[in-house]
């Protein structure tokens, strides 16, 4: 088998000798090119594993060349070698979609790091990671579909990610999903919930401690950082973090070294940075309570994960899936909803999201025959709206139909009237192909047979 190839663009020669001797004894081949225009031909001609470039060459800049080859060559990694300092630079870099950066001068142990990790996504890895990621996230609606979508693009990068969306929509099974989709799989996935630690201990926490460091440090700590080497940190309710923790922070994503209490030289630490909150950044920023330079730099890219209310379509098959879990844990068969419940927890806002259907879940199982779940189980209540939250559905909880009467009549707008034209065709066209053998047109459909009789029945097929 052929050793992998990397393509180094740069203009001085004395490192394109020092990278391209480093990376002969890590058994790889190189090319060079000492502009954009050649390094064009030789991606055009060949088939690379890698492309470092630097930032500033003789006919243009690295940013140009990672520009053109998310076009022409997306599939083939591309990290960009910076001017010491120069966090702006290597940030516009990640948001164009380089894979990393490294700082001149070269620091080779980060370089071999960066271009180990790079090598790792290959096409094969790919394909079992996207599918294992398409099972995980439950739902067959265009907003899943979506965020799916961005895990898997965004998983092959080694940029910083924040993910924002309301409490308990799911935001470190998204991240999660990231680290396992990525070339940082077999790492480590260390999550950090930033709210709960008390901010005296922050410091050791993170960073770790050597012995006699301060009073009670009686032994060695390793830190969470330095725990999450060679896979991906999470900062969940990144927005808790104090200000002092913020600048250190800071430093270690952009040095990406850490050094513990009581420790006199820093450490080199190879770790993805993943973040999330419910609360809005920018405006915190804007409020003097979150620092500008590091809104910037954990929010490199951007993912939403929707609220459960923006999804309804989704709720059968989210339902049917935890009632299976739940049954599981107690060792009995799993209940059915009836269509009077569904229709209620289909029309419910869910200001918990998908941790709340869980919980509402698990609360009518118990109060339930566990037999089947009616509405009396669900033991639902009308939510009142917050002051900036957005208005709900027309069709919620105050508005939902008893048993037997017809249904609350919805607003729906031109998209989505569009929308659900093409899922009543796809439906149709699955019945018909399956010879109106629901069950079988549900697993071609990819859903559950519960959720292909939900929608049947709101879209008014039978």
């Amino acid at each position: 088998m052929a050793s992998p190839l990397v393509l180094v663009v740069d203009d001085e020669p004395d490192l394109v000798e020092l990278v391209t001797l480093t990376l002969s004894r890590m058994q790889l081949q190189t090319a060079s090119a000492g502009d954009v225009a050649t390094a064009k031909k030789l991606l055009k001609a060949q088939s690379f594993d890698l492309c470092l470039t630097d930032m500033r060459l003789p006919d243009g800049n690295g940013l140009d060349l990672l520009e053109w080859m998310t076009i022409h060559c997306p599939g083939v990694p591309c990290a960009v070698i910076t001017a010491h300092g120069n966090v702006e630079s290597a940030v516009r870099a990640l948001k164009l979609g380089a894979f990393d950066f490294v700082s001149k001068p070269l620091d080779l142990g980060v370089l071999r790091r960066i271009v180990s990790t790079a090598l790792k996504l290959s096409q094969s890895a790919q394909t079992a990671q996207s599918t294992r990621t398409g099972t995980q996230l439950i739902g067959a609606g265009v907003a899943m579909d979506r965020l799916r979508e961005m895990i898997l693009r965004v998983a092959r990068s080694q940029a910083p990610v924040h993910i924002f969306g309301e409490s308990g929509t799911g935001k470190e099974l998204v991240a999660r999903m990231i680290h396992a989709s990525g070339p940082r799989a077999e790492g480590p996935f260390v999550p950090v919930n930033c709210g709960a630690i008390p901010s005296e201990l922050m410091e050791s926490e993170f960073f770790g401690h050597k012995r006699g460091a301060f009073t009670g440090a009686v032994t060695d700590k390793v830190g969470l950082i330095p725990s999450a080497e060679g896979g991906t940190l999470f900062l969940d309710e990144v927005a808790d973090l104090p200000l002092h923790m913020q600048v250190k922070l800071l430093r270690v994503i952009q040095e990406k070294t850490v050094r513990p209490i009581g420790e006199q030289r820093e450490a080199p630490v190879d770790v993805r940075v993943l973040s999330a909150t419910h609360k809005n950044l920018a405006d915190l920023v804007s409020q003097a309570r979150f620092r500008e330079d590091l809104f910037y730099r954990i929010d490199v890219i951007e993912l939403r994960v929707p609220p459960l209310r923006e999804r309804a379509e989704d709720i059968p098959e989210l339902a049917d899936a935890i009632l299976h879990k739940l049954s599981r844990r107690l060792g009995i068969e799993s209940p059915d909803l009836t269509d009077e419940a569904l229709d209620v927890l289909v029309n419910f806002p869910f200001p918990g999201n998908v941790r709340e259907l869980e919980n509402v879940l698990e609360r009518a199982l118990a109060l339930s025959d566990q037999k089947r779940i009616d509405i009396a189980d669900l033991q639902l209540r009308a939510v009142p709206r917050a002051e900036n939250a957005a208005p709900p559905p027309a069709d919620t909880i105050a508005q939902m139909r008893a048993p037997g009467s017809a249904p609350p009549e919805r607003s729906v707008s031109a998209l989505g009237e569009q929308l659900e034209d093409v899922e009543r065709a796809a439906i149709v066209n699955a019945l018909e192909a399956a010879r109106y053998n629901k069950t079988a047109a549900a697993r071609a459909l990819g859903m559950t047979f519960r959720a292909l009789r939900y929608r049947i029945k709101k879209l008014g097929i039978e």
